[in-house]
């Protein structure tokens, strides 16, 4: 009777472990982070083009989604998605023919936003989650990118 106890249990325990690992190495990771602000809208994207600008950076563009979806008749919460820029490792993927098909990934995102409980966010791509197959040079330079890009985020979000 004992010896059938203890088979079940290493029975359990072997299963919840098998387990945890199929789940840990086979689900993808999380395609988009999110982080809470740690401060309102406004102070927000205001610290986001200095830190953008501090690290060296560029921002082309700021898209205005709250207003476009106005344009159209249409109502939601403040929305401002930020392209980022940095050449140095634009150039890493658009000089190569192979490395150009990850084009479509820039430049470099970040979207300020509110939610219906009235705090403001900050979601990105989840770069490390999404470089598993990319060609060297394009998986470094995405990977730098990343980094710089936390770097710039670092005083911003809540942890």
């Amino acid at each position: 009777m004992k010896k059938k106890i203890i088979a079940f249990l290493i029975a359990i325990i072997s299963g919840a472990v098998a387990g945890v690992l199929v789940v840990t190495l086979l689900l993808p990771p999380k395609m988009m982070l999110e982080n809470e602000s740690r401060y309102d809208f406004e102070t927000t994207l205001t610290t986001v083009e200095q830190s953008t600008k501090a690290a060296g950076w560029s921002i082309p563009t700021v898209h205005d989604l709250q207003k476009s979806m106005e344009k159209a008749g249409k109502e939601v919460n403040q929305v401002k998605v930020f392209e980022l820029c940095n050449p140095e490792y634009s150039i890493k993927i658009l000089a190569g023919d192979e490395e150009r098909i990850y084009s479509n990934m820039m430049p470099c995102r970040i979207s300020v936003y509110t939610k219906s409980d009235g705090k403001t966010y900050i979601s990105r791509l989840n770069i490390p989650g999404m470089t598993k197959g990319m060609l060297p040079e394009a998986k470094s330079a995405m990977k730098a990118a990343y980094k710089d890009m936390e770097g710039i985020l670092s005083g911003i979000v809540v942890d």
